[in-house]
């Protein structure tokens, strides 16, 4: 650090700045073996700005902040990670994980691929207080599946709700970050969802979730009936192709259809998109009949989420997923 002023102090001198030293400041650093006084000299005009250890810096070492950010990451709370590190360091710390907004920002404006083969959109919903009452937030979630068949949380945004709308303002930055063409979106039965994609990319295909669309049929069913029922719509998406799915759906029509109209309306309504995966080999269809692949992530996520019954802010509900 002196050799730091110094070298400051010479190039002052050399634009024709006049400074120099300026007495001496002490401040308890903390680190791993335990906290000590550390004692440096100050600059007359106050410019000299260290790099070594930052004015405002107390900990030493990086390595403590991170192992901090990791704990926070694994759902423990601010108050048992001051605890641990009270009983590991003998230090306090601040309970502020605010440090990771930068590292979390730049990462949710990164450049993206130019291409993805697949991508999964969907969402997780949470409680976060506002003010004096508590609302619903939607964490929407994009996973992609890179041209060369890797994995790529690609971002998360935050909403009041889902909705049609606001997907079609997601859409619109990932094309503003990069994203030239996704070659098959999948995603669940929102309505209004297909035409948002295809306004901005519209050559992409789209595939509804066969997983959603059964759950949503199954809640029109009664109980009796949901074991037959199933075992007649299986062959409807098990079909070798479009055209045997649908003569399949018209059976299940003409057995269930004056008994259950509406789940079987909501087939032919979304047939479409609910039958895109027939015109791939079985290999791509296992990968694009279902959106599991990004609720499994969403599983991993609550795993840590779920001890957190009410987020105190956006922020905080961001910083931890």
């Amino acid at each position: 650090m002196a050799s730091e002023l110094e070298a400051h102090l010479q190039e002052e001198k050399a634009t024709g700045k006049p400074n120099r030293k300026n007495g001496k400041t002490s401040k308890t650093v903390r680190s791993l073996s335990g906290e000590f006084e550390l004692e440096s000299s100050r600059d007359r005009s106050g410019s000299f700005e260290p790099m070594v250890l930052a004015k405002r810096q107390l900990i030493v070492t990086a390595e403590l902040e991170e192992k901090i950010i990791n704990l926070y990451g694994l759902g423990l709370s601010t108050r048992d990670i001051t605890k641990y590190v009270k009983e590991m360091y003998q230090m306090d710390i601040s309970t502020s994980t605010d440090k990771v907004i930068p590292a979390m920002n730049e990462w949710r404006n990164r450049p993206l691929e130019s291409v993805y083969a697949f991508v999964y959109l969907d969402c997780m919903h949470y409680k976060v207080r506002e003010g004096s009452s508590v609302v619903t937030r939607a964490v929407f979630n994009i996973l992609g599946i890179t041209l060369q068949g890797s994995k790529d949380l690609i971002s998360m945004y935050l909403s009041e709700s889902e909705g049609a709308k606001f997907w079609l303002s997601v859409l619109t930055d990932l094309k503003s970050r990069g994203v030239e063409d996704m070659l098959i979106a999948c995603i669940d039965g929102l309505k209004g969802f297909p035409e948002a994609i295809a306004a901005v990319f519209p050559k992409t295909e789209i595939q509804t979730c066969i997983v959603h669309q059964i759950r949503s049929s199954l809640r029109y069913i009664a109980e009796k009936d949901k074991k037959a029922f199933m075992t007649d719509l299986k062959p409807v998406y098990q079909a070798f192709n479009q055209e045997e799915g649908y003569e399949k759906l018209l059976k299940l029509d003409e057995k269930w259809g004056k008994k259950y109209p509406v789940p079987l309306q909501g087939w032919y309504n979304n047939w479409e998109h609910l039958s895109t995966f027939f015109k791939y080999d079985a290999a791509i269809r296992k990968v694009i009949y279902t959106t599991n692949i990004v609720e499994g992530f969403h599983r991993q996520v609550r795993k840590v989420t779920k001890t957190k019954g009410t987020f105190t802010s956006d922020d905080a509900l961001l910083k931890l997923v």
